[in-house]
């Protein structure tokens, strides 16, 4: 936890906050080893952070002065992320590496290789997305909170979403044998697509390619979602 979050709920008053919850006060005396009067780094959802004092700690309850949390969060990535909807351990490993470099927006998109049991997982409980997207902000010591959303059915999202997302986006669909090379370190706003493990099926690629993207590859090798994930953001945005 590099970045203590802070909700909205915590912020008692003004230049006050008090946490409860069990997991950030264990990570506060297990991990920290947390001593009254350490300057911690935190940040309110949605909002600004910086170093905080603590106040007091206790087995229910840590209190900070954040009178001083005055710093802007890191630059969003100029991407909207849509991801076919991966098996759900590896579904959480993929919101929480795409909120860590920066993704503000993802929609989880369902597709022919998608089993459809996925879309019954607990994991799609928005109380857990909730929980991976604040474990990749405290990661990245970011504080903006990213919009989550799904398109359980692949045709109305390409015939009614994607053209509108690609008004003014430059689309870019990673799929295995795609004629370009993935892009370095573009600034265009983009959405980029990837598939489930197997990847899309080929109706699936002539449809999103007669949309407006762009196809593009990773080279020869064929990666697990979550790696392809982190590969292709870092590839083009940084």
């Amino acid at each position: 936890m590099n970045l203590i979050m802070l909700a909205p709920e915590d912020v008692a008053e003004a230049g006050m906050a008090r946490v409860t919850d069990p997991r950030r006060l264990l990570h506060l005396r297990q991990v920290h080893r947390a001593c009254v009067g350490d300057a911690m780094t935190l940040g309110i959802e949605n909002g600004s952070l910086g170093r905080g004092k603590l106040l007091s700690l206790s087995e229910h309850e840590a209190c900070f002065d954040i009178s001083s949390l005055d710093q802007p969060p890191p630059a969003p990535l100029p991407v909207h992320l849509v991801l076919a909807l991966p098996r759900p351990r590896m579904l959480a490993r993929s919101i929480e590496h795409a909120t860590s470099l920066g993704v503000k927006r993802l929609t989880l998109l369902h597709s022919k290789r998608v089993e459809k049991s996925y879309w019954q997982s607990p994991e799609l409980d928005p109380a857990k997305i909730h929980q991976h997207l604040v474990l990749g902000l405290e990661q990245a010591r970011d504080t903006v909170m990213p919009v989550v959303d799904t398109a359980r059915g692949f045709r109305p999202f390409v015939e009614d979403q994607l053209p509108e997302l690609l008004r003014e986006r430059r689309g870019l669909l990673a799929h295995p044998g795609m004629p370009s090379e993935c892009p370095r370190g573009i600034a265009d706003e983009s959405v980029l697509l990837i598939g489930p493990e197997g990847g899309f099926i080929d109706w699936e690629v002539e449809r999103m390619l007669e949309a407006g993207c762009e196809g593009i590859h990773l080279g020869p090798r064929i990666l697990r979602v979550e790696t392809a994930v982190t590969a292709l953001l870092s590839r083009l945005f940084y």
